[in-house]
């Protein structure tokens, strides 16, 4: 195809696939741990409202793992049909991860789904809870095993190069790399908190309708509750998992930064609050700047030194500077509005006494909370741009060119099955918004009562005649 080879063909495809998969499994591991909250909390009030939450919100769960699954299958073959040659070199250390993320952590999830899903009245209370905690626990392993796959791929360790493969020395190594615990801190409470989003939104949603507003009110209490410490925990991780990045991928964090020379010893660097990176020209074409601030947020020192992104040789810089520039500030912009949103409304509640009818009168905040539900999507998508293309033009970063890693293979095949894959993801979104929709609509069924036991335990044992 004209003006597109294989390489740019395959990493837009690759980039479609995960941009699109990666909107399901956040919300299935923040849904399933609200499901074993507000089940635990039934088990030990027996609280019928407890107990329907969990009915209501478990129908998204459901409906959102269906399209994960689907959606995340693409992916996978891509290894093997666009990655060949990356899946050669590097197929000793991800093989096994991606292997340990489908045994432990998906086969738990689908094992258990069924039970959470349809074991109502037909296994215990205490069963029931087991089998949701698991696939709470199922979602959680998933996403641990698959950010330490990626976070290797930013800082390859425990591993040598053999003639041209990459073999692993030390797997605890590798395993917990430099970028692994800032990499899985980050990833699973921005998934919580994208959960807690919609959940709070979805409440908020119908609080402005006043439908169901002791129901919804409790769901919104609930998430609200649990943002009040998410949100700023989330900026910490942020904070910290960037203090990282300019250690270990210096060229990520100049890019991300608009950074291009290198501050003088006992300088302080400056920091572009906005500003417009020209890569050809090695600098902004025009910065709004903080003197010395840029130190203070990368290294915690008033002088720390930044190496510039002209002082790095441009074969070694990420493409697309002014995409990672404000993907970065997008993502981290949003995460301290959902710090101000959270806190706003907590004491907004307090002011009201904690009086519903009060709460409730203030609808530019809860309307405020329905038009934030598209923002953690957003910024985990920005989230998840900086940090695939930051890495670039490295797949395994300082080991593995992108270039030298992708299959020989016809363009036109490659794009042939990208415009495939887009079709059938359109199908998917468009099944999952008429399903969505309908669930939205018809709303909890407060008129269903918690099954006192199972009926199977509740048979009478068969007696041995004599």
């Amino acid at each position: 195809m004209s003006g597109f080879d294989v390489l740019d063909l395959s990493r837009a495809q690759f980039a479609m696939t995960a941009i699109f998969h990666i909107l399901w499994p956040i919300l299935t591991i923040s849904m399933s741990l609200f499901l074993l909250i507000v089940e635990g909390l039934w088990v030990r009030t027996s609280d019928p409202m407890y107990y329907r939450q969990a009915r209501y919100w478990g129908k998204l769960l459901v409906l959102n793992f269906a399209v994960g699954v689907v959606s995340g299958i693409p992916m996978e073959f891509q290894f093997g049909t666009n990655w060949a040659p990356f899946s050669h070199s590097a197929g000793q250390f991800i093989g096994n991860i991606l292997g340990f993320e489908g045994a432990m952590a998906f086969m738990l999830e689908a094992g258990f789904i069924g039970v959470m899903m349809f074991g109502w009245g037909r296994v215990s209370k205490g069963t029931h809870l087991f089998a949701t905690g698991m696939v709470a626990l199922g979602s959680t392993i998933s996403s641990f095993w698959i950010m330490v796959a990626n976070s290797w791929m930013q800082t390859p360790a425990g591993v040598a190069v053999v003639d041209g493969k990459i073999v692993v020395t030390d797997y605890f190594a590798a395993i917990f790399n430099p970028d692994m615990v800032w990499a899985v801190g980050h990833m699973w409470v921005a998934a919580v908190e994208t959960g807690l989003f919609v959940i709070a939104g979805i409440s908020a949603y119908h609080l402005l309708k006043r439908r169901n507003t002791e129901f919804f009110m409790r769901s919104f209490k609930l998430a609200l509750l649990t943002l009040v410490f998410v949100a700023p925990l989330q900026v910490w991780l942020g904070d910290s998992s960037g203090v990282d990045v300019f250690e270990t991928q210096p060229a990520k964090g100049a890019a991300i930064e608009g950074h291009w020379h290198t501050n003088a010893p006992g300088k302080g660097a400056a920091w572009s609050l906005l500003a417009w990176p020209n890569q050809d020209k090695q600098e902004n074409d025009w910065s709004i700047e903080v003197p010395g601030m840029l130190s203070v947020i990368a290294t915690h020192s008033a002088t720390g030194k930044i190496t510039g992104l002209a002082d790095i040789p441009r074969a070694d810089q990420p493409p697309m500077v002014p995409l990672l520039y404000y993907a970065f500030r997008v993502m981290a912009g949003i995460g301290m509005w959902f710090v101000l949103l959270s806190f706003w409304t907590a004491y907004a509640w307090r002011k009201t006494g904690a009086r519903l009818d009060g709460f409730l009168a203030n609808r530019k905040l809860l309307l405020a909370w329905v038009l934030t539900i598209p923002l953690p999507y957003i910024a985990v998508e920005a989230g998840w741009i900086v940090r695939e293309v930051g890495r670039q033009p490295w797949i395994v970063y300082g080991l593995l060119r992108t270039k030298d890693a992708v299959s020989n293979i016809p363009a036109h095949a490659v794009a042939g099955s990208m415009a495939m894959f887009a079709l059938f993801y359109v199908a998917l979104f468009i099944s999952f918004f008429i399903f969505a929709r309908k669930w939205l609509k018809q709303g909890p069924d407060l008129s269903i009562m918690p099954p006192a036991q199972s009926p199977y335990l509740s048979m009478p044992v068969p007696q041995a005649s004599h």
